[in-house]
C-alpha cells in the first residue's frame, strides 16, 4: 500500500515545494519509488521539476489528456459517463515521478466543499468527497510507488482539507518569523476541526457506498521542519533562534496536545525510534542562497548539482561542495527519518 504524505501550512513562503523536491527525490536516491502530486493551482512543483519557463510549455503539457491531476479527477467532477483511471506521470529520475498540477483545480474546489456539506443529502455529490484518494492509489498502483508525497497550497480550501485528511501523514513546514508563530497556533484549531469533520464523513453510508469510497483513517503527524534562516556556523543566526524557539514552543504546548486529542500522532516509541526531539523537528535547512536558482534551472536538488552545472571554481567551488554536503546530510536524515516513522507506524 502506498503511504500518502502531505506538505500542509496555510501561511505562505514556508518552502513547501522546494522541500517536497528535495526529499522526494533522497528518497528516491535510497531505492525509494516516490511520485510528487502538485496540488497546488499554481503549479510551482511542476515548473520546479520540469523547469518550465511560462505559458507555452504548460499549454503543450495539457494538450495530452489524463497528465495531471485536474485531469485524472475530471470525470467525477464533471459527471463524466466513465470511471477515473490512473494518471500518467511524467518520470524525473529513476524511481521518482511527478503529477502534475493545473489551474483548473481550483475551479473544483467550490463543488467540493459543497460535496463535503451537503453529499449525505445531495446522491449526485456522493462520488467527490473520494475522488481524490481513489485517483491516487490507483496511479499509485499503476507505478508501484510506496510514497506519494503532496505539495498543497498555503489556505484553508476544501481541496487542501480532503487531501490532507485523506493522507495517511503529514508534514508541517515553517520558517523562523512571527507568522510561521501564529500559523501553529492557527493549525492547532484548524486541523482538529478537519479531523472532527473527515471521521463523521467516513460513518456517512452514502459516501461508503459511493463508486469512489470517502476512505477510512486518520492521518498522522510526522513532525515540523524549519528552514530558510541565516546560519553562523553550523547553528541558526542568533536572530533566528528566538523564533525557532517560539516555533518549537507552540508546536509542543498547542498543536501536540490538539493533535493528541484527536488520535493524530503516532505512538511516543516512534517518535523516539526516529530519533526525534520532544520538539518534533524533523529537519532544520539554512537557506539555500545563490544556489536555489541554479538548482531550479537545471530542475536537479542542491546537493546533487555536478560541477559542470555549478560552473564554479576555485575558493567559491570548494565553498560550494562543502554546502553540498551539508545539504545531503540534511536531506539524507530527513529522509531516514519519513522512512523511520512510516515504517514503524506500519509495523505497530
Amino acid at each position: 500500500m502506498v503511504k500518502k504524505i502531505a506538505l500542509f501550512n496555510h501561511k505562505g513562503g514556508v518552502s513547501k515545494t522546494t522541500t517536497a523536491f528535495n526529499v522526494g527525490w533522497k528518497l528516491a536516491e535510497k531505492g525509494i519509488r516516490v511520485i510528487l502530486l502538485d496540488a497546488d493551482p499554481q503549479c510551482n512543483l511542476t515548473g520546479m521539476v520540469l523547469g518550465f519557463k511560462g505559458y507555452d510549455e504548460f499549454q503543450n503539457l495539457y494538450k495530452s489528456s489524463q497528465r495531471d491531476i485536474a485531469s485524472g479527477l475530471a470525470p467525477a467532477f464533471e459527471s463524466r459517463p466513465e470511471p477515473m483511471k490512473s494518471v500518467e506521470c511524467l518520470p524525473v529520475r529513476e524511481n521518482l515521478f511527478l503529477l502534475p498540477g493545473h489551474i483548473r483545480l481550483s475551479e473544483y474546489d467550490v463543488t467540493l466543499g459543497i460535496a463535503h456539506e451537503l453529499s449525505s443529502s445531495l446522491v449526485a455529490l456522493r462520488n467527490l468527497p473520494g475522488s481524490f484518494s481513489y485517483l491516487l492509489n490507483k496511479t499509485a498502483e499503476t507505478y508501484r510507488a510506496d510514497y506519494i508525497i503532496t505539495d498543497l497550497n498555503p489556505s484553508l480550501s476544501s481541496t487542501n482539507r480532503n487531501l490532507l485528511m485523506t493522507s495517511d501523514y503529514f508534514i508541517v513546514p515553517t520558517n523562523p518569523d512571527y507568522f510561521s508563530v501564529m500559523a501553529i497556533d492557527s493549525l492547532a484549531r484548524v486541523l482538529p476541526d478537519w479531523c472532527e469533520w473527515s471521521v463523521k464523513a467516513q460513518q456517512l453510508p452514502i459516501l461508503k457506498d459511493a463508486s469512489y469510497p470517502y476512505p477510512q483513517g486518520i492521518p498522522k503527524f510526522l513532525g515540523t521542519v524549519i528552514q530558510k534562516f541565516r546560519p553562523r556556523g553550523k547553528d541558526p543566526a542568533q536572530a533566528f533562534q528566538k523564533w525557532i524557539k517560539d516555533i518549537q514552543d507552540g508546536i509542543t504546548t498547542k498543536l501536540i496536545p490538539a493533535l493528541s486529542e484527536k488520535k493524530m500522532l503516532l505512538p511516543d516509541s516512534a517518535y523516539r525510534s526516529a530519533g526525534l526531539d520532544k520538539d518534533f523537528t524533523l529537519a532544520t535547512i539554512p537557506d539555500f542562497n545563490s544556489l536555489i536558482a541554479i538548482s531550479q534551472d537545471n530542475q536537479t536538488p542542491i546537493y546533487a548539482l555536478t560541477k559542470e552545472q555549478l560552473n564554479q571554481q576555485g575558493v567559491v567551488y570548494k565553498q560550494t561542495l562543502e554546502s553540498q554536503k551539508e545539504f545531503d546530510r540534511i536531506f539524507s536524515e530527513f529522509a531516514d527519518k519519513i522512512i523511520n516513522l512510516t515504517t514503524h507506524a506500519q509495523s505497530s
